[in-house]
């Protein structure tokens, strides 16, 4: 790609021990500002952080050339990702549809990193709804009254992401270690790891959705008051009225807990499949998947509970 725009060629090899661990270390100091910096809106210092952001990823570019974008670069490595989720695909270059996850069964299992990378992107979207929670301030010893700013909170925000990560990591592989042995199977923890790692797609994917999307109804109204201003089609108001009105704030829970529960759903399914590929028979297949399935619905209801729980930002 850049040897097409520019003329030029990568100057170096992207080395293969690093692997996808720049681009999960990146996601991290991504979720870290968003999450943990006590002003991460202010245009200043957002600024800063975008112009960083920007000159590594153009010094990875120049360097590594388009191994920098699959491996190392966040954002890319997120979407293409998540592209897995999509119903529209391509399969021997004709265009495809089906139910959503249908390309994670059609693609090879993911390298150890890229499947933790995954697996991180779940971690730092349910700490993203846990760090808002009144629970999460009584640990903290704070009134969410009286809540006294994001510096008050820094440090603990930045351990609570980090840990977060870490028990998922650690409960996931605890569960695959647990499978194999009460169905004996002999297959290593890595390859199980690697195979059940992007069922967890769907599940990341619905928490975004989720969390973001009383956001996106706000912030969409000002992409269309700008659209209307440049168009000269009149004055667009913004509202947040409906955050006001019981009816429509019910249906916002509604289609951000059906989101929930679909994410759930379609996990569950894929990893089963999955499990039916590797072991072959269902009897074995459901003996491995036993404490991944009871993980999975543990999960739905933090989930549920992390929608339903007051906020105190």
């Amino acid at each position: 790609m850049l040897s097409k725009l520019t003329g030029l060629k990568p100057l170096l090899r992207y080395p293969s021990q690093l692997s996808y661990w720049p681009g999960i270390f990146l996601f991290l100091g991504f979720a870290t500002v968003l999450m943990v910096d006590p002003a991460p809106a202010d245009p200043s210092r957002l600024a800063r952080y975008v112009g960083i952001y920007w000159y590594l990823t153009l010094l990875g570019v120049v360097l590594f050339g388009p191994a920098w974008l699959v491996k190392a670069e966040a954002i890319t490595i997120m979407m293409r990702a998540y592209q897995q989720m999509a119903i529209l695909g391509r399969t021997h270059s004709r265009l495809s549809v089906g139910l959503s996850g249908w390309q994670i069964l059609r693609k090879p299992a993911p390298k150890p990193t890229l499947a933790v990378f995954m697996l991180v992107l779940l971690g730092c979207g349910s700490f993203d709804g846990l760090n808002e929670t009144f629970w999460w301030f009584g640990q903290l010893g704070l009134n969410p009254l009286e809540f006294p700013g994001r510096s008050a909170v820094v440090a603990q925000n930045l351990i609570g992401l980090i840990a977060a990560n870490v028990v998922l990591l650690l409960a996931f592989i605890s569960c695959l270690v647990l499978g194999l042995r009460i169905s004996g199977e002999t297959e290593t923890v890595i390859i199980a790891f690697c195979r059940y790692a992007p069922t967890l797609l769907p599940i990341a994917l619905a928490y975004h959705l989720a969390h973001y999307l009383p956001s996106f109804l706000v912030e969409a109204q000002y992409v269309l008051k700008y659209i209307y201003n440049t168009l000269g089609l009149g004055d667009f108001y913004v509202t947040t009225g409906f955050f006001s009105r019981p009816s429509t704030v019910k249906a916002i829970w509604l289609i951000q807990a059906g989101a929930v529960v679909a994410g759930h759903v379609i996990a569950i399914l894929l990893a089963h499949v999955l499990a039916l590929r590797a072991h072959g028979t269902t009897r074995q297949a459901i003996i491995v998947q036993i404490p991944l399935a009871i993980f999975m619905v543990c999960y739905t209801v933090f989930g549920l509970w992390l929608l339903a729980s007051p906020r105190g930002l």
